[in-house]
């Protein structure tokens, strides 16, 4: 019996073929086809600026040079850390332009964490905003970064709000001295003025473009390495299975860049196809909302902890959705409840649209499974992408299950990752190819599939806490706990939240003598909040005497989670 989703767009789901034409060469020159039949349409707004077509490929031709010129070559790799801006997204191309390699990471990122992904990617360049720059001179002397490129969010503003961005959020900028081994952005693209030929590198759909970090099949922190095609073939998806989209349509872009689904989704699937982005660099319920209206947005994407926030405002009575024709929801597993009340808020805001769930892995950029337009099952995070396969197979094995049987979910497709950088035992682990031909990622999720393709996310056969679509992995969490003197012993779980869905909790264990006061719990904290991103830190720590352990001697970290559940129905 063949029970391997292999023709998940029928025409009864939306008209979509089930196999489609991939452009074959770069990200950018994707991209610059595009700009070419549409270059005064608007390609992004960020805070009331807009910025075309043309403009946008202007300044990503003068990025590149002014990388060549700094000595950024091909198959170097560059650090961004920003957060969704102008210059990054210039840079993100430029950087493609050039043959070089993207390695993007989340800006709030600890120091300890800075530099590992800029020492596992080994990249000659960071670009980050001037916000962060303290946190990487403290740490540049330990890492092989040559050049450090320093950009301002009030140099992408219009005048007005410049005004405006330096009396309040630009006060709280601590100073970058007038000495510092910096580059300023404006100082970065002038360079670029000596560089005129040259400087763009051929690049094939299967050359490597960017790394995004996950924590693989073991909760380690790997880069996982990602080509041209893999972006250039979810862009094709996305549209394909939205015939609604159209050149100009425009996307409330506050999935950030260093995310799959914001890079790939929000970024390059609306670019690369003559979509128009609004760009949110910071997210909050009550901007997200009013963007919505302003712009009158086509299309939102997002965890469903921004679908709870939205739920939870008081202004929205008069608020007017009938301009989307797309609500995505990805990242997290969406709880029929709140799907039932999201629903029904649109419908109550003029929306004629339902919020559609998906479901990916970094390890395939993001998305590369969706809800059809017109036929929803519950529970269900819908079918594959055309020329994406997915098999639910008996776990670590090939042996694939009946329909309706539990087991492990695996993709195969034009978006897998060529691999996780410098782990190739992980990478072996994790792309297996079958006798079918195809490349498999084990993704170590658990699932199931009906008769007409429909898959339904069970859970995660590996220990990973998602909080607001972010992945977090306890066990390197514990391995920080553990390495400081005062914690003889440390377990960390997911515990529920209203808005977070999941937040990290920490049961520590302390060292004979240690007092397990408050001050300790500080010092702790502490300690994390400088090895630890701020979205990873646990909400709470708990001490113990013990903690509970199984038969073979490890820390039962299951039983911790069946006494917290507990603990929440009697309170």
């Amino acid at each position: 019996m063949e029970i391997t989703a292999k023709r998940p767009w029928l025409d009864s789901l939306g008209d979509v073929p089930a196999t489609l034409e991939y452009f074959q060469g770069s990200m950018v020159e994707m991209l610059e086809k595009n700009a070419k039949l549409h270059p005064d349409n608007i390609a992004f707004d960020f805070m009331g600026k807009s910025t075309t077509y043309k403009e946008m490929v202007e300044n990503i031709n003068k990025c590149a040079r002014s990388l060549r010129t700094i000595g950024v070559r091909e198959n170097d790799r560059v650090t961004i850390a920003m957060p969704n801006c102008p210059q990054a997204i210039y840079m993100f191309y430029a950087v493609n332009m050039i043959g070089a390699v993207a390695s993007m990471v989340h800006p709030l990122s600890s120091e300890k964490e800075l530099q590992f992904y800029i020492n596992e990617s080994e990249s000659v360049t960071v670009v980050t905003l001037d916000q962060f720059y303290h946190k990487f001179e403290s740490i540049r002397a330990k890492t092989c970064a040559v050049n450090i490129v320093i950009a301002r969010i009030k140099d992408a503003l219009s005048r007005p709000l410049k005004v405006g961005y330096m009396l309040t959020e630009g006060r709280k900028i601590r100073k970058i001295p007038e000495d510092a081994p910096v580059i300023m952005w404006k100082d970065f693209m002038r360079l670029g003025k000596s560089c005129f030929w040259n400087y763009k590198v051929k690049r094939k759909g299967d050359d490597p473009a960017a790394i995004l970090y996950s924590g693989g099949t073991t909760g380690t922190t790997k880069g996982i390495l990602l080509t041209n095609l893999n972006f250039n073939a979810l862009s094709a998806q996305i549209v394909a299975t939205n015939p609604m989209y159209r050149p100009g349509d425009k996307m409330l872009s506050a999935m950030p860049l260093f995310h799959g689904f914001g890079l790939g989704v929000c970024i390059h699937s609306m670019l690369a196809q003559g979509g128009r982005c609004v760009l949110v660099p910071r997210f909050t319920a009550d901007s997200y909302s009013k963007l919505i209206t302003k712009y009158k947005c086509n299309f939102i994407a997002g965890v469903p902890t921004l679908y709870e926030a939205l739920l939870r405002l008081s202004n929205m009575e008069k608020a007017d959705y009938s301009c989307l024709k797309g609500v995505f929801s990805g990242g997290d597993s969406l709880s029929v409840e709140l799907k039932k009340k999201f629903d029904t808020f649109l419908y109550d805001h003029k929306a004629v649209v339902q919020i559609r769930e998906g479901y990916g892995t970094t390890e395939t950029v993001t998305a590369c499974c969706l809800t059809p337009i017109n036929k929803f099952k519950e529970g269900s995070i819908g079918i594959p992408f055309p020329d994406t396969y997915i098999k639910i197979v008996k776990p670590g094995t090939d042996e694939e299950l009946p329909y309706g049987e539990e087991g492990e979910i695996l993709l195969a497709g034009p978006t897998v990752m060529k691999e996780y950088i410098k782990h190739p035992e992980e990478t072996a682990k994790t792309l297996q190819t079958h006798s079918d031909g195809l490349t498999w990622v084990y993704t170590g999720d658990l699932g199931s599939m009906d008769e007409e393709g429909f898959v339904y996310f069970h859970g995660r056969s590996k220990r990973m806490i998602v909080s607001s679509g972010y992945n977090i992995y306890p066990a390197q969490l514990e391995n920080i706990f553990d390495a400081h003197e005062m914690v003889q012993m440390s377990c960390v779980i997911g515990v529920p939240d209203t808005y977070r869905m999941q937040v990290p909790k920490a049961f520590i264990m302390l060292k004979q003598g240690v007092p397990a006061d408050e001050n300790t719990k500080k010092t702790l904290m502490n300690y994390a909040s400088k090895r630890i991103a701020k979205y990873a830190l646990p909400k709470e720590i708990e001490f113990r005497d013990t903690l509970p352990k199984t038969l073979v001697g490890k820390v039962a970290y299951r039983q911790l989670e069946e006494e917290t559940e507990n603990e929440n129905k009697v309170s």
